[in-house]
């Protein structure tokens, strides 16, 4: 860990690290950085950092569904309606049967600001049986610093299109507290096993994406409880570092298994390069001493190329899609895209399709939506649905894709 750090300071000692806590950028709600982009190709698919095409075909009918308050992300009931949550801090039960949306109650008290509020929402897999969800959300310390929380609570609905969290349990926060609104991270899933992964971000402070005494800038790995899962490849450290499976990440706003139970990650670059990456057990991806993108200030960072002993990114997106929201699709209304993923992109106002092959993925098609879109997901019939960033006029859309009726 020494000569990792002491590499880490040679290589960043001549940047102005300052320069990229400012809150412009794609991962601030501003548009991005497009000056001077570096990185034009990725390891993979030399298309994968071209401009957004949109399709020749239409390949779907897009539907404005409901509206929300800059929603943030959504995750679906067994019996179809779909729980919504709101930056702000509220949590809707959304019925696309009868159009209608209801309140759920005993949310904690969330912190919202510019990058974070009442983030992720999903099931834990047995939910049948237990009724348990899971929510990320910004919450404040002493003296005014934020950090990422999850908590777990069992959904009590009340039959009139509303319910209540009951037994509401913070299972992980981030460590420590900073000061600050950005760069959360705090998306949510669950393995095949069981297990809970959550993608913690660095905050916008660069170095403890290195630092092992935090679990900032990682990936983490828990049992369902929060407590860290055996096997994590950093236990024999203790503390925060048990729970860490990754390191060296940015800003990840996307986790996503295929069904070879890889597990994909999206995160945010600086000015350039937004990364894709296939997370591997105990790898480090890099940040801040490498990158393929630059300060906002322009100053250089280290392609990944110059730096083998880190994970390099399968994609690398310069200029950015500053991408959001991410699923392996296994529905069969589309029947072609079985196994892809779809990215959310919010300065590019696109869908992003992936197609995977083993440890390999390439951007396949990119669609031009002509709004940001902030979270994908999977409706029970195969559908695809979308929400619509908010934090620039408040409201979002929740969209539905189906199948084009005449796709030529």
């Amino acid at each position: 860990m020494n000569e990792l750090r002491h590499l880490w300071i040679a290589a960043i000692a001549s940047s102005v690290l300052s320069a990229c806590s400012t809150p412009a950028g794609p991962d601030a709600g501003t548009a991005p950085g497009d000056a001077a982009p570096r990185a034009t190709a990725s390891a993979t698919d030399e298309t994968a950092a071209k401009s957004p095409v949109p399709a020749a075909d239409k390949r779907f009918e897009t539907a404005e569904v409901a509206k929300f308050t800059s929603p943030w992300a959504m995750t679906f009931l067994p019996d179809g309606r779909l729980l919504v949550t709101e930056m702000a801090g509220t949590l809707h039960l959304y019925d696309p049967a009868r159009n209608s949306t209801g309140d759920i109650g005993g949310v904690p008290e969330v912190r919202h600001v510019a990058q974070g509020g009442l983030g992720d929402v999903v099931l834990h897999p047995r939910y049948a049986d237990n009724h348990l969800v899971y929510i990320s959300y910004v919450e404040a310390g002493d003296g005014g610093l934020l950090g990422a929380a999850v908590a777990r609570a069992r959904l009590a609905l009340d039959g009139a299109g509303g319910g209540a969290l009951e037994d509401l349990q913070v299972i992980w926060r981030q460590q420590p507290k900073k000061s600050g609104d950005g760069h959360f991270g705090y998306r949510i899933a669950f393995d095949r096993d069981g297990l809970l992964w959550i993608s913690s971000s660095e905050r916008k402070e660069f170095d403890p994406a290195q630092d092992m005494s935090t679990n900032l800038g990682k990936i983490v790995r828990l049992n369902d409880d929060g407590t860290p899962a055996a096997g994590n490849p950093f236990a024999d450290q203790g503390g925060v570092a048990a729970q860490v499976w990754t390191l060296g990440h940015r800003n990840i706003l996307g986790l996503a298994f295929t069904a070879d139970r890889r597990l994909w990650a999206h995160e945010m670059g600086p000015m350039g390069g937004d990364e894709l990456n296939l997370v591997e057990k105990g790898q480090n991806y890099g940040y801040p001493i490498v990158s393929n993108g630059d300060h906002y200030d322009g100053t250089p960072i280290p392609d990944h190329d110059t730096h083998p002993e880190f994970r390099a990114p399968v994609i690398t997106w310069t200029p950015v899609i500053s991408p959001a929201g991410f699923i392996i699709y296994d529905g069969d209304l589309f029947p072609a895209w079985k196994g892809n993923g779809f990215i959310g992109g919010l300065s590019s106002m696109s869908l992003v399709r992936i197609a995977f092959d083993g440890d390999n993925a390439r951007e396949a098609e990119r669609f031009d939506m002509g709004r940001r879109i902030r979270e994908v997901e999977q409706g029970p019939d195969g559908a695809i649905w979308l929400l619509e960033d908010g934090t620039r006029n408040g409201q979002g859309w929740l969209l539905k894709l189906t199948p084009a009726a005449d796709p030529g």
